[in-house]
C-alpha cells in the first residue's frame, strides 16, 4: 500500500470537513489553509471526493464544501481505497488474480495476506468522527493556560 500526495490531501480534506461537520460549509480557501493543501491540488481532490459521494458543494456567497455523510460513517479505508486503489501490498492478493502459476504454493503469500489484513484492520476501524475528536482534544490541551 502506498498513500500518494493526492490520497494524503484527500484524508486531510475530509478530516478538516469533519471538524466543521454540522456547523457550516467550508470555503475552499479556508479548507486549503486548515489542511495545508495547495488550492489547485485541493480543487482536484475535492472534485474526486465529490465524484465518490464523500463531499458536496454549495455555490454562491455562502457557498463551500461539506461532507455528504456524517463523519462516523466514513472510514479512513474508504478514502484510501477510493483515491489510491487497493491496499494489498502485492497484486496476487487481489480478487481474481491469475498472473502467477505458483500462487497457492508461494511461501510469501500468507505473509502478504497477514500484512494486508493488519492494514485493513486499522484503516477500516477508524472513522473521521474519532479522528476529529482526537484533533479537538489535542487543541484543547494546547490552548490550556494558567
Amino acid at each position: 500500500m502506498r498513500i500518494t500526495y493526492k490520497g494524503d490531501y484527500a484524508l486531510k480534506a475530509v478530516l478538516a470537513l469533519s471538524l466543521k461537520y454540522g456547523s457550516s460549509v467550508v470555503t475552499i480557501h479556508d479548507l486549503a489553509k486548515d489542511a495545508d493543501i495547495p488550492i489547485k491540488f485541493l480543487e482536484q481532490v475535492l472534485l474526486e471526493l465529490k465524484r465518490g459521494g464523500f463531499v458536496d458543494s454549495r455555490r454562491g456567497k455562502i457557498g463551500g464544501y461539506f461532507l455528504v455523510k456524517p463523519p462516523h460513517k466514513i472510514k479512513i479505508g474508504d478514502i484510501v481505497r477510493f483515491i489510491d486503489g487497493p491496499i494489498e501490498p502485492i497484486a496476487c492478493l487481489e480478487k481474481g488474480y491469475t498472473g502467477c502459476r505458483d500462487i497457492y504454493k508461494c511461501a510469501f503469500r500468507h505473509i502478504w495476506q497477514d500484512v494486508s489484513s493488519a492494514i485493513s484492520n486499522i484503516i477500516d476501524n477508524v472513522n473521521f468522527q474519532e479522528l476529529a475528536a482526537q484533533v479537538n482534544l489535542k487543541q484543547q490541551v494546547l490552548t490550556y493556560s494558567i
